[in-house]
């Protein structure tokens, strides 16, 4: 079509009734997910990037995997030790799914941050399935892991009253009307305590660590294999840091909220992690709400986004999907609705 008759086309649009503008909308949607959105490409970077070291069997992890045909148009794999079968999408957030076409238009819905039911409506998929389709994705990126920390060390912890978003049979307390208010002042047991860490670099772990304050157990257990005394420990005053900071040897200094300067030399703070903090509250705030047995899920979600600048790009976007299918994922739909919250 030249830009002549493109131009006509585009006129005539506004004189069409209410029927042909969505009969028209829905053959534009159709075309866009066939031929633009294709997941194609992406499956064959995926690929690449999954067995750079060689072919690897997604059941028992051996290399003694051989090319078995072709199944749907996709390479068949056969392993020689297990015998079992599998394609590139084999344990994956993308195993057995029936519209991979339409995968690619969900994770671009997910960086815009829209809701399950506006992405429902975009993506054509009912928002229950794009549920689960989105937790299938932040299970993935949950399990990317950091080497460890250089240099300066910020860490502190945010609170989050416990949710149960979702459950109908609360047991031990009164369901609360959109959160709610906690029944004990301060810090209680009943908070959900998230740590986060982050170095100059912007390295960051952020994890639900335990029910109300942080003691050096759970700070060992989070952080105890990714820092060493080559760091710097910049934290505030609450007393497990210091603890924690002795027994490693490492240098620490104590940001004190009540005092005049929240810098120590000019260099050491919290600032950075604190700047993560408020990001992360503004942008859950629109989710209504979040259980907090999906809590760790977000959280990497976020960690992923503010990576990569919160911006919204086609490598972006290609990334989260490749970046998430490199995991194994076995979370079935019965086992991510019937969880339940731990630490």
């Amino acid at each position: 079509m030249d830009t002549n008759d493109f131009a006509s086309l585009m006129k005539s649009v506004p004189g069409l009734s209410e029927s042909q503008m969505k009969a028209l909308y829905k053959k534009l949607q159709g075309f866009v997910e066939t031929n633009l959105t294709s997941s194609e490409p992406v499956i064959k970077e995926l690929r690449e990037t999954k067995f750079k070291e060689g072919f690897i069997c997604p059941h028992c992890n051996s290399k003694h995997v051989v090319r078995y045909g072709m199944n749907k148009g996709r390479q068949r794999y056969k392993c020689k030790d297990c015998g079992k079968t599998s394609i590139d999408l084999t344990n994956t957030p993308l195993c057995r799914t029936r519209y991979p076409q339409k995968w690619i238009l969900f994770i671009e819905c997910m960086l815009n941050g829209f809701s399950l039911r506006k992405s429902a409506t975009i993506v054509g998929v009912t928002w229950v399935t794009l549920f689960y389709w989105r937790h299938k994705i932040l299970s993935a990126l949950k399990q990317m892991t950091l080497d460890e920390f250089v240099g300066i060390v910020e860490v502190d912890e945010t609170y989050f009253l416990q949710s149960e978003k979702g459950n109908k049979h609360i047991k031990g307390r009164k369901p609360r009307k959109r959160g709610g208010a906690s029944q004990f002042r301060g810090i209680s047991k009943e908070q959900v305590c998230v740590l986060v860490a982050r170095d100059r670099s912007k390295n960051t772990v952020a994890k639900v660590t335990c029910m109300g304050r942080i003691m050096k157990p759970q700070l060992d257990k989070v952080i105890g294999n990714l820092i060493s005394d080559k760091n710097i420990l910049c934290t505030d005053a609450w007393r497990a840091y210091k603890t924690y900071a002795t027994t490693k040897g490492i240098t620490h200094y104590r940001i004190k909220s009540d005092g005049d300067s929240h810098t120590i030399k000019g260099i050491y703070h919290i600032q950075n992690v604190n700047s993560y903090h408020g990001r992360f509250k503004q942008w859950l705030y629109r989710f209504n709400g979040v259980s907090s047995k999906y809590m760790d899920n977000y959280l990497a979600w976020y960690k992923f986004l503010d990576s990569r600048g919160c911006e919204i790009t086609k490598k972006n976007l290609k990334d989260m999907l490749v970046t998430a299918c490199q995991f194994q994922v076995k979370e079935t739909y019965n086992s991510l609705r019937l969880s339940k919250f731990a630490v």
